[in-house]
């Protein structure tokens, strides 16, 4: 817990010195430019991603800190995560995820880890709008394995995602299905998962998101799957802040997670189109 608030309070920081360092309102900041700003799309801290893209020409970084307990490789883990995304046009996004370090534990003995890192690509199969659902497909493939301990779901070496995206009467919800490649040398097998994800905005600032998810576990011959609560504030149009904790619903999935982090989108574009 004392390096699950160390992280936290390090990627906070980085949040709030990169907001306060961004250049001095000119005569063009005005309440219709500000209007018009670009707004962060989110994909974390849910196992759901949206179907929609992050606006297009401008870098989106999603960071975050997680914490769990007994998962079935492990008694414990702490790890940053990243997922850095940027969407080339309106319909073809580019992303990688990384994990830089995560500090595990098991039983008498830990260790300090890196974790790997996977380039993919999504793209809009069908543009929606209000109760029609937007429909997106990704690909992604790990570039770079780690030593780290994987926690219930395991790492894939290539993945395959539809993903749905609609809002229904003042809920927003995304669903995802998921076809992965994971491994265990020299072995490869399927894994097949899905995860629905209903957030609800409670204010202009605030908003409460719950979801449900399974992934099977082909090696274990067994099921992980949990329930996800998480809390949001939006500080403003480009900066979300989040929290929550996932709760493990069979015996084979991480008891315990609790996760902190932020969504930020750099103000200036990038690209021009």
């Amino acid at each position: 817990m004392r390096i699950f608030i160390l992280n936290l309070t390090v990627m906070l920081s980085l949040a709030g010195a990169s907001f306060t360092q961004q250049t001095p309102k000119t005569s063009a900041d005005t309440p219709s430019a500000a209007a018009d700003a670009p707004i962060a799309n989110p994909g974390r801290p849910t196992v759901s991603n949206p179907a929609t893209l992050t606006p297009t020409g401008y870098l989106q970084f999603e960071s975050g800190v997680l914490s769990a307990w007994n998962s079935p490789e492990i008694d414990s883990q702490t790890s940053v995560n990243e997922v850095v995304k940027f969407a080339l046009t309106r319909r073809v996004e580019f992303m990688a995820g990384l994990e830089p370090v995560a500090h595990s534990r098991a039983g008498s003995k830990s260790s300090n880890d890196a974790g790997g890192i996977s380039l993919g690509v999504q793209t809009v199969l069908f543009q929606g709008e209000g109760a029609t659902p937007t429909f997106s497909a990704s690909y992604s493939h790990s570039v770079y394995g780690g030593n780290a301990p994987d926690l219930d779901i395991g790492s894939s070496s290539n993945s395959v995602v539809l993903l749905a995206s609609a809002d229904v009467k003042k809920f927003h919800y995304d669903a995802n299905v998921f076809f992965n490649e994971v491994m265990s040398d020299p072995v490869r097998r399927a894994q097949f998962g899905q995860s629905l994800t209903v957030s609800h905005a409670l204010s202009t600032r605030f908003g409460l998101s719950g979801e449900v998810w399974r992934f099977t576990q082909p090696f274990l011959r067994g099921n992980a799957a949990g329930n996800l609560w998480a809390v949001s504030y939006t500080a403003n149009k480009g900066l979300v802040f989040d929290a929550g904790f996932n709760r493990g619903l069979t015996s084979t999935s991480t008891r315990w997670e609790v996760f902190a982090g932020f969504t930020y989108l750099l103000p200036h574009k990038i690209l021009h189109r």
